[in-house]
């Protein structure tokens, strides 16, 4: 196999061994960046000199005998997360001229376990959309078919690991933005339990919804990645002093008897029939590996997507507040007065979707309407949490499509918002509740590829993990590859 085809595990074995070098493989992963990005448009910032110095770095410390698991592996970040002297845009104009003083906390992680970074991912603008259409920086194209939309809003991410442009990427998931495009890139996505990974230093879009994870090809690179990132932060609140498993050690773990709950409201209108066909076939094997199949109801989950496009645009509204062209980012040209800074830096820094969500969030949170929408939203959402814990006290785990389609074309949806809301149907809930879930490749509708997601309860990472690996022991979805484009690169 050519060094690009090579799973993170594999790769991490073959630098331990001296089968190769680090710097040998981010020479193959720049080429292939080279070569492909242009088409794909999936990085807005190729790091070169740095990824070559810390593969150089790297390999010293293989040398010595100091490996790691992850010692000189390369990685690209969604290009949300703060990068220490590298830009960091968030996909969007207004932050077009942002060089962050600090790395995040899962920059900082990675860099430790020995990381070499490739660059940053493109994105749709501030992590709001679900075909990675809004970003600034131009959309992002699947490489299954450049016709089509990777999904968002980590679609850069997606498309970065499944052109083999990087072996494994970071993402965000505020309402299925790992997933979704996991999905539809024939990935395996995973979105651990809100507080599970630390938030500090990515960039904002909804406060109570947001969660780091992991794009990449097996369940078992995305193990080895999360213990590596995962972990108590004191500079995160809202991150959970929990001591992290050994992912990698309970993948293992044997499905007989595992209940898994099939949930009734994901197969009802508006799933395309393939996609509803490959995931009927999976959720039979799993009972071929012994698993019981229950089906459950989660009467509330339908109203996951209004609810969502109220709470998350209205802690959007609060987030984006600090971008005014006064302190950091785009600042319009000679402003009249201080209302004219703010109008012109923000109407000019930001893209459509971003001002829709800010204008719905102020309007929801504003006098006379806070309780109409915004608490009763909340209430909603304690309702969907309630069917949830339901659910969990009578099956081990939950699992359904991840989305209702494979990739639609571009530009296909991007004038219907409230079409393109619904593509998230099926993963908005997680968020809500603040639950792990994971989607894993299972077929291909038209040479597309097909998720299906798998939900635990709070931490149960190691779990969807082992379930995953099961599937991926059985199968080699996960190892289909989109095609080359004609001539080949390197």
């Amino acid at each position: 196999m050519k060094l690009h085809e090579l799973s993170v595990a594999a790769l991490g074995r073959g630098l331990r061994e001296r089968e190769f070098s680090s710097v040998e493989v981010t020479r193959a992963f720049l080429d292939r960046i080279a070569a492909r990005n242009p088409a794909l448009n999936a990085f807005i910032t190729v790091t070169a000199g740095r990824a070559l110095a810390d593969a150089a770095a790297a390999d010293a410390r293989l040398a010595r005998g100091e490996g790691r698991p992850l010692t000189g592996v390369p990685l690209a970040h969604k290009d949300i997360f703060c990068t220490d002297g590298i830009l960091t845009t968030c996909g969007s104009r207004i932050l077009g001229n942002f060089v962050a003083p600090y790395d995040a906390t899962v920059v900082e992680r990675l860099d430790a376990a020995g990381m070499v970074l490739l660059g940053k991912t493109n994105m749709d603008e501030f992590a709001m959309g679900s075909s990675n259409e809004t970003s600034g920086y131009g959309p992002v194209r699947n490489p299954w078919d450049p016709g089509r939309v990777p999904g968002g809003s980590s679609g850069g991410s997606a498309a970065a690991v499944a052109a083999g442009l990087a072996p494994v990427a970071t993402g965000t998931d505020t309402g299925g933005s790992i997933r979704q495009p996991a999905a539809l890139t024939g990935l395996t996505g995973l979105k651990p339990t809100y507080g599970r990974v630390s938030r500090y230093g990515m960039i904002a879009f909804a406060s109570s919804l947001d969660q780091g994870g992991v794009l990449a090809q097996s369940a078992v690179d995305a193990a080895l990645v999360l213990a590596a990132m995962a972990g108590p932060d004191a500079r995160d609140s809202t991150c959970i002093e929990r001591p992290v498993p050994d992912y990698v050690a309970g993948l293992e773990r044997p499905m007989r008897g595992l209940r898994i709950g099939i949930i009734r409201e994901f197969f009802g209108p508006g799933l395309e029939p393939g996609t509803g066909a490959a995931v009927q076939a999976a959720l039979g094997g799993f009972r071929t590996l012994g698993a019981e199949l229950v089906e459950v109801s989660l009467p509330n989950l339908p109203l996951s997507v209004p609810t969502y496009y109220v709470v998350a645009p209205a802690e959007a509204s609060s987030n984006l507040s600090r971008f005014d062209g006064v302190r950091f980012g785009h600042r319009c040209a000679d402003p009249q007065d201080l209302r004219d800074l703010y109008e012109r830096s923000r109407g000019e820094g930001f893209g459509a979707e971003v001002k829709r969500r800010i204008m719905t969030g102020t309007y929801v949170l504003s006098a006379g309407y806070y309780d109409a929408y915004y608490l009763k939203a909340q209430q909603v959402r304690s309702l969907i949490n309630a069917d949830f814990r339901r659910a969990f006290a009578a099956v081990d785990v939950l699992m359904g499509p991840t989305s209702p389609t494979p990739a639609f074309p571009l530009g296909a949806k991007v004038d219907d918002p409230i079409t393109m809301y619904l593509n998230d149907i099926y993963t908005i809930g997680a968020n809500l509740a603040g639950l792990p879930a994971i989607s894993v490749p299972c077929g291909l509708v038209e040479g597309l590829p097909v998720g299906l997601q798998v939900i635990g309860p709070h931490f149960a990472e190691e779990l969807l993990l082992a379930v995953a690996h099961a599937w991926q022991r059985e199968t080699d979805w996960h190892q289909r590859r989109p095609p080359e484009p004609a001539g080949g690169t390197a």
